[in-house]
């Protein structure tokens, strides 16, 4: 008679918030499916759903909550993790039927949940067979060409309009072998973009004073500069050099450093730096540095060292006690930075932070009026920038290929260099060739441009 075995349990996720959240979310997905689960992509066909909460604004924490409901609604299993699990009260008095809350990175913590409440045991006959993963060793909830390497959690400032400290703890740095070893299963197993994320990328191994571990039979230090310098030596299974992307780097002074690999082509001429306001009263009021001129000094600086290189960032509009005068200020600083990617925000109280108790309140048709204008003059600074590239030959990494017209036209959407995933622009691409596909690099003459986006052909 055949054996007949227990129907595999199957997990559902629903993850939201920031790349950091995500790759907590992959994490978590990686370890349950060594423990023998499946993935479930819908809700009627999962034993368990998993909700990776946001909780940094409070906006985000409506959105987490409403998932929260859909879950409950749809499946009613529901395990709740992420940012928003310090709140745990708060979940547990709006849906009682949760079956766990648990916080930000507490991975153990979710796996145990998940084995009460479906445990994954289908017999002896099943478990000790080994699973099977692909070759990077772990699930991927981003596309197989680009991947997010997470260095670190936590963050040691204590800027007032952020709760990431209460919520993640403070600095916590990855040892620098482990962190290589990743990215280099993740290249080998075709990534071919690694973003580099954290909460303070720049501040990577202070917490364990920049100690070195031996990788490749050599000393290699906890610092960001080195872990640069290493991923740029990375290469893809047919030879080619990975984009290397910094995310979140604070301005140190040591991020001097990492401009002139830029130039060397070791890793892409690309920084997110989270400057978040100019004038220096409100700086000093959301506790960050105030030294703006000594910064656009070191943007001359580093775009005399290296032409290319792209400066993202993101600025706070209507902080408590933001005056015309600093609004002002903030918006001739940008004339001068001419920062070519920018996002801004109004500021939105959260609880928790020590911004709500400031005096001053910006009105939010203020706020609105104020958001308007500072997205008016970015618009203008981006669309000059990417008009001056019209003509010119660029590279680019394709992200899709769509199916033929009815004449036969095969379109693509690629990004350069200067476009990082889901938050700047892209790259759209007429009469591809039917052999195209993602993760591709190809060099596309740029034909036109608009405030974000350019459109070419493949060389």
């Amino acid at each position: 008679m055949a054996l007949e075995l227990p129907p595999q349990r199957k997990v559902g996720m629903v993850s939201l918030g920031c790349p950091k959240a995500l790759v907590d979310s992959e994490r978590i997905l990686t370890k349950l499916r060594a423990d023998g689960y499946a993935m479930s992509a819908d809700y009627a066909g999962a034993d368990v759903v998993l909700v990776n909460t946001c909780g940094f604004l409070d906006s985000a924490k409506e959105e987490s909550l409403a998932a929260i409901g859909e879950a409950i609604a749809e499946n009613g299993r529901v395990i709740v993790t992420g940012c928003m699990g310090s709140e745990a009260d708060l979940i547990r008095a709006k849906f009682p039927a949760v079956l766990a809350v648990t916080g930000a990175h507490q991975y153990e913590a979710v796996v145990e949940a998940v084995h009460l409440a479906a445990p994954p045991s289908q017999g002896p006959y099943i478990d000790l067979v080994p699973q099977v993963f692909e070759d990077n060793g772990g699930i991927k909830l981003t596309p197989r060409h680009y991947s997010y390497l997470k260095i670190s959690e936590g963050c040691n400032h204590a800027c007032a309009f952020c709760i990431i400290p209460s919520l993640r703890g403070k600095l916590v740095s990855r040892r620098i072998d482990a962190v290589l070893r990743e990215a280099e299963k993740l290249v080998a197993a075709g990534t071919r973009e690694l973003l580099v994320i954290s909460q303070d990328t720049s501040a990577y191994g202070v917490d364990v004073k920049h100690e070195e571990r031996m990788w490749k039979d050599r000393p290699v230090r906890t610092h960001m500069t080195d872990l640069a310098r290493e991923l740029g030596g990375l290469r893809t299974p047919d030879g080619q050099t990975p984009w290397v992307r910094l995310h979140y780097v604070y301005p140190y002074p040591h991020v001097d450093a990492v401009i002139p690999l830029m130039a060397e082509g070791l890793i892409t001429p690309y920084l997110d730096i989270p400057f978040q306001h100019a004038a220096p009263s409100v700086l000093k009021a959301m506790k960050r540095p105030a030294n703006e001129a000594k910064v656009l000094e070191r943007l001359k600086s580093w775009r005399t060292i290296c032409p290319d290189i792209t400066i993202r960032s993101s600025f706070v509009v209507g902080f408590p006690g933001e005056t015309e005068a600093d609004f002002q200020y903030l918006l001739d600083w940008l004339d001068e930075a001419q920062l070519d990617r920018v996002g801004a925000f109004r500021f939105e109280p959260v609880a928790g932070a020590a911004a709500n108790a400031l005096p001053d309140p910006v009105p939010e048709d203020v706020k609105e009026q104020r958001y308007a204008r500072i997205m008016e003059k970015t618009a203008a600074i981006s669309a000059a920038k990417l008009a001056a590239k019209v003509g010119k030959t660029i590279r680019v990494i394709i992200d899709e290929v769509g199916e033929a017209d009815e004449d036969g036209d095969i379109g693509a959407t690629g990004r350069s260099e200067a476009d990082a995933p889901e938050i700047d622009g892209a790259v759209y691409l007429r009469d591809a060739p039917e052999s195209l596909k993602p993760g591709d690099f190809v060099n596309v003459i740029v034909e036109e441009a608009d405030a974000h986006d350019l459109y070419g052909v493949i060389v």
